[in-house]
């Protein structure tokens, strides 16, 4: 009877304990694209429940190396700004990094970043906007509490975004 009392102890804690020890990685394209006036992008990845509750920012790149004027040009990051970037303080350690150049870039999270990320449904959402450019936002809808990748593409601003969850 003991036995039986101290595995059902030991299954209901592992119910009520975090969603599991992962790591998520998100990878980002920036295209290359043939302008006259070629500005690097600014860009914010966040997550976002799917009711469009903003979760937590990942990162945000940007001028960080004139932080003043570099900061004042967040807000053309429509999306981003109204769901929790206009709250922040910047710049943010693990979350702040200067803008970067076409292609592929890997924003790796680990697993003690999100301890307290009930598992669930979620959106990865990736949102550029480029000076005498255009603004475009990528979703990516991933489960948060299983090994997985999905994937999802931008038409301008954003090439290939992909998120993986990793055991």
């Amino acid at each position: 009877m003991r036995k039986l009392t101290l595995a059902a102890t030991a299954a209901a804690s592992a119910v009520a304990a975090p969603a599991f020890a992962a790591d998520l990685s998100v990878s980002v394209e920036i295209p290359r694209l043939s302008v006259a006036a070629y500005h690097r992008p600014y860009v914010a990845v966040w997550i976002e429940r799917p009711d469009n509750t903003a979760v937590r920012t990942l990162a945000v790149w940007y001028e960080v190396s004139n932080v003043a004027e570099g900061k004042d040009w967040l807000k053309d990051m429509r999306t981003w700004w109204r769901r929790g970037g206009r709250a922040m303080t910047l710049p943010a350690d693990g979350v702040s990094s200067a803008t970067k150049a076409p292609g592929r870039h890997t924003v790796s999270v680990p697993g003690a970043r999100l301890r307290n990320l009930p598992a669930g449904d979620y959106v990865m959402v990736v949102e550029a906007a480029r000076e005498l450019g255009g603004r475009e936002a990528v979703r990516v809808p991933f489960r948060w509490g299983a090994a997985n990748t999905a994937r999802a593409a931008g038409s301008t601003e954003l090439g290939a975004v992909s998120v993986t969850v990793t055991r």
